[in-house]
């Protein structure tokens, strides 16, 4: 009796292991392993983009000359490595420029200006934009987003001072003892030299450093002339390629769609001459007016 429970057993257990076997998938039913090209395929879809698309190499001299323009006429905003400055953005991660390939994008921006945004327009050539963008695609990646450290008291007090009341005409709006009385003691050097470079209109509602409180300027105005010859003045509110819009006086909003020179509309600035003398300053101007207004204590 109990030999016969025994085989019974063997039987059933026998049974259940052929049934394993046979329920255990061929070699040749198992799935198939990725092949390289499949693999390959699977990385390229979950690879991200390359922060920084990989452009071919620029003569050193073109990148040089690159940097004495960006230098000339971009550092007094957005610093002498393009990473930031007072009032200018980090161009080297910006958009716009990873987008760029040999200034194509850049050059219009650079050539037009942003006036809503404070950014006045610079007669440069395309080509001279181009060398600038070059040199801005070989800067490195890090420290992204640190701002420019930049020595700002470089300049000749005398010099400038005498620049102040000779060639450069400022004595024509200011006065060391009116408007621009007690400046040095309101801000840093820094500031300073960005109030000379903007005339105030780029920090405007800004905090600036120093402890001084904004500078007061005059709102740019604007006149729209419709072809029915009906014209609309007010404070200008924004203005692009396509649109341009303004308050009046009594607060009204009015916008108006632009089609090139139509309707004709003249923008009236405050601040135009610092924006017109930005591309012609030199370096030194605006070190010595900088050296200068900061003894105004």
């Amino acid at each position: 009796m109990h030999l016969r429970r025994v085989v019974r057993f063997i039987a059933v257990a026998g049974s259940v292991c052929v049934s394993l076997v046979a329920a255990r998938p061929s070699p040749a039913q198992n799935p198939p392993r990725p092949t390289q090209a499949t693999q390959a395929g699977r990385g390229a879809r979950q690879e991200r983009a390359p922060d920084y698309p990989v452009r071919p190499p620029v003569p050193p001299e073109q990148l040089a000359h690159g940097q004495q323009l960006f230098r000339s006429n971009c550092s007094f905003c957005h610093g002498s490595d393009a990473r930031g400055g007072e009032t200018g953005p980090n161009l080297v991660r910006d958009k716009i420029v990873l987008s760029d390939q040999h200034g194509e994008i850049i050059a219009p921006i650079v050539q037009n200006g942003i006036p809503d945004k404070g950014m006045p327009k610079f007669a440069l050539s395309t080509t001279d934009i181009a060398s600038i963008a070059d040199w801005l695609h070989a800067q490195p990646l890090s420290d992204r987003g640190s701002p420019s450290m930049l020595d700002i008291l470089v300049g000749s007090a005398t010099a400038g001072q005498a620049y102040f009341s000779g060639a450069g005409r400022c004595t024509e709006c200011h006065s060391a003892t009116g408007d621009l009385a007690g400046i040095g003691g309101k801000y840093d050097a820094k500031t300073i030299q960005n109030l000379i470079v903007s005339g105030g209109g780029a920090g405007i509602g800004r905090r600036v450093s120093g402890g001084g409180p904004p500078p007061k300027v005059p709102p740019t105005t604007v006149a729209v002339t419709l072809p029915s010859g009906q014209t609309y003045s007010g404070t200008l509110d924004h203005i692009s390629a396509f649109v341009v819009a303004l308050r009046e006086a009594d607060g009204t909003y009015r916008s108006f769609a632009r089609q090139g020179s139509v309707p004709k509309v003249v923008v009236t600035n405050p601040l135009q001459w610092h924006i017109d003398m930005l591309p012609k300053w030199k370096d030194s101007d605006i070190h010595n007016l900088t050296a200068y207004l900061v003894t105004l204590k």
